[in-house]
């Protein structure tokens, strides 16, 4: 689908005309934006004509996900951004010409970016301020995303549901996952940014840099906030498998003990096991309640030993 926007030379925003038409009079319009919303393939071949664009810049539109990147032209520039949704934390492209009296975007999944500004500029419409107004809402969009992240590292180090360490491992896995998908969005774009408003090749751009580097300060905090919570993930991680150590040497300590209990008096029912026929022991009446009571004097002795030794806090 295909959505345009144009000003005409009066200044009246006009909504409901096709490209066609729009390139047939187009003397009469002062400025427009063509916005390629899920194109078909018929209406992918505008991108060569009318519009004119270079191959190399249309071939970039059609294979998704390229690395952000600006690419000057003669004619226009060609900005190649990522959105992030927020329920799979996945990156969608969105790619935009920019020209002297136009721009251009297209995506090949809906944009609830490019839908906000659509409206704002049907309300207000300035030329200069479409692709701030775009990269604005990209990256405004990204913070939602992280505090989400964070909400949920605090969970997994909170642990209310009292989750077994097999679970909560595998969900701080799964969010550190997350977090590095976040970073191959997050550290191109302010790599993007910092790019834009060094250059000085598109006057609009240079004469409103303070709105562009308010931009670049955001993907900046956002580069620290992802930066940080990686290392909380690894603090969680360590934390959880030194706890997990601990408690295996735990069992391990306990074991031992009972182990150490039960020695001498496997010992001691092994040697009276044997049923040798000139043992005097075994003919004694009283032979087998006196070796249960060493038995029970030696378990009680070990135990208040271990005790007195701490083995047991």
């Amino acid at each position: 689908m295909i959505q345009i926007i144009a000003v005409t030379a009066n200044q009246d925003v006009v909504t409901n005309i096709s490209i066609e038409e729009l390139f047939q009079n187009q003397n009469r319009y002062l400025w427009y934006w063509i916005d390629f919303d899920q194109p078909t393939e018929k209406e992918i071949c505008y991108l060569t004509t009318p519009l004119n664009f270079h191959p190399l810049s249309i071939e970039d539109c059609l294979h998704n996900l390229q690395r952000p990147k600006i690419d000057y032209f003669e004619d226009y520039t060609f900005f190649v951004t990522h959105s992030l949704v927020a329920k799979t934390f996945q990156k969608d492209e969105l790619n935009l010409f920019l020209g002297s009296n136009f721009i251009v975007s297209f995506h090949h999944h809906s944009s609830m970016e490019v839908q906000l500004v659509k409206e704002k500029l049907q309300k207000n419409w300035t030329q200069y301020t479409v692709l701030y107004q775009l990269l604005d809402q990209l990256v405004d969009h990204y913070f939602p995303i992280v505090y989400k992240i964070e909400d949920r590292l605090t969970e997994i180090d909170e642990n209310p549901q009292n989750k077994t360490m097999e679970v909560l491992l595998n969900d701080l896995f799964a969010t550190r996952h997350h977090l590095l998908s976040i970073r191959h969005t997050v550290i191109p774009m302010r790599d993007l940014l910092y790019q834009l408003i060094n250059t000085n090749k598109l006057t609009a751009v240079w004469n409103k840099r303070e709105y562009y580097s308010d931009i670049y300060d955001h993907l900046l905090k956002l580069a620290e906030l992802i930066e940080s919570n990686r290392e909380i993930t690894t603090d969680i991680r360590d934390s959880y498998l030194s706890y997990n150590s601990h408690h295996s040497n735990r069992i391990m300590q306990i074991l031992t003990i009972i182990t150490t209990i039960f020695m001498p008096l496997s010992f001691l029912a092994g040697l009276y096991g044997m049923n040798f026929h000139y043992m005097p022991e075994l003919h004694f009446r009283y032979g087998y309640f006196i070796l249960l009571g060493i038995m029970a004097v030696i378990v009680l002795s070990m135990f208040l030993w271990f005790k007195q030794k701490g083995w047991f806090k």
